[in-house]
């Protein structure tokens, strides 16, 4: 499929036509019950025609309206290392790309930034890195405290990679309320075409488990459009996501870099992307779905777009300007240079656009979470 020659958001923002198709069948069924077989999966992921993807909107969107409003979650957003020690070979900061100028912040920097959110309004920060060895347990349990310290109303995502269950539960303990840690990819045969051998997708599943065990609001998400993805394999996500139950998916299209063996690979699909947040909308009414920096990079509306068709989180970045254009998974990263203030703005104004605005609320997803004890 490719992008309507239409105004999207104007097309997006219209009631849709119900088609009369088989996938059209899975989408109500998928709105109504909450869940589909593997099979089905496969038919409403392979079968769909562009009617079927704005019906999907219209119901995604609605839902989401229903349980959210008109108001969208903002997440801040803080890169504070751009050091990995995995090689993935979609990924622009992969421990084997010797182009890129490597940077860490430190303690006090990474809470500046965490200040300078709630000076903006934002009570959500989400603290990320690659998979960095040098923020240890202790770095990163005192940095949580400092954070929980000076702002106790402040909800606190990290995003930090692997880690054992119990420096998980340090982290739980010291503050963080959430955790994201996207599986990418759900089929073992797929997850070892992005990955090298040393990678298990069977231990990044673990670990998904073990967050929702010790209580964190747990994210997890895949890439749309990655090399040699098929529907089945895009099947295999909706599956494990069925049963997780994440409280977060973040979703975007798979987007080349030029220093990763995926250079020369194509792009994702827009249209498949936001089909697949609609269904993830559906599939899930209450579940907290970004429209990702991913999606504004494929197209210049590909934000707004992801939100008419049932997201409800932006992610604005409160990196250090000097740093952030070092933290590129992927070429031609948007919004690398607005200062926080312009950024926000930016993004204000382009809700208004669209009927929506941003929301004061820290955006909490209790749902399917047992504490720890």
């Amino acid at each position: 499929m490719t992008v309507q020659t239409l105004d999207p958001l104007a097309v997006l923002n219209q009631d849709a036509t119900r088609p009369a198709t088989e996938a059209a069948n899975l989408i109500d069924r998928l709105s109504r019950e909450h869940w589909l077989s593997r099979e089905m999966w496969v038919k409403v992921l392979s079968g769909f025609v562009l009617e079927d993807r704005l019906y999907a909107a219209m119901l995604a969107r609605r839902t989401a309206r229903k349980q959210f409003g008109n108001g969208i979650y903002m997440r801040a957003l803080i890169e504070f290392s751009n050091i990995c020690k995995n090689n993935c070979y979609y990924c622009g900061i992969r421990a084997g790309n010797l182009e890129v100028a490597r940077y860490r912040l430190d303690q006090e920097e990474i809470v500046a930034a965490a200040r300078q959110a709630d000076t903006l309004g934002y009570r959500t920060i989400v603290l990320q890195s690659g998979d960095d060895p040098h923020y240890t347990r202790d770095l990163l349990v005192s940095i949580v405290k400092a954070i929980r310290a000076e702002l106790p109303e402040m909800a606190m995502t990290l995003s930090v990679g692997e880690r054992p269950r119990e420096v998980y539960e340090a982290f739980f303990r010291a503050g963080a309320d959430r955790y994201l840690l996207r599986q990418e990819t759900s089929s073992p045969l797929h997850y070892t075409k992005l990955h090298p051998v040393r990678m298990s997708m069977h231990t990044r599943h673990a670990a998904l488990h073990d967050l929702k065990e010790i209580g964190y609001q747990t994210g997890a998400g895949f890439m749309v459009g990655s090399p040699g993805q098929r529907p089945e394999e895009l099947a295999e996500d909706y599956l494990f996501i069925q049963d997780l139950r994440p409280q977060m998916i973040g979703v975007g299209p798979f987007l080349p870099h030029h220093a990763t063996p995926f250079k020369d690979e194509p792009p994702g699909s827009l249209d498949l992307t936001l089909f697949c947040l609609s269904l993830l909308r559906l599939l899930d009414p209450a579940v907290n779905l970004p429209a990702t920096t991913a999606m504004g990079t494929i197209h210049p509306t590909g934000r707004e777009q992801a939100i008419l068709s049932g997201a409800n989180v932006l992610m604005p970045n409160l990196t250090p300007t000097a740093n952030r254009p070092l933290y590129t998974l992927y070429d031609n990263k948007i919004c690398l240079d607005d200062d926080a203030d312009t950024c926000q703005g930016c993004l204000s104004g382009r809700l208004r656009n669209i009927g929506y605005e941003m929301s004061a609320s820290r955006g909490d997803n209790y749902a399917n979470i047992t504490v720890m004890k």
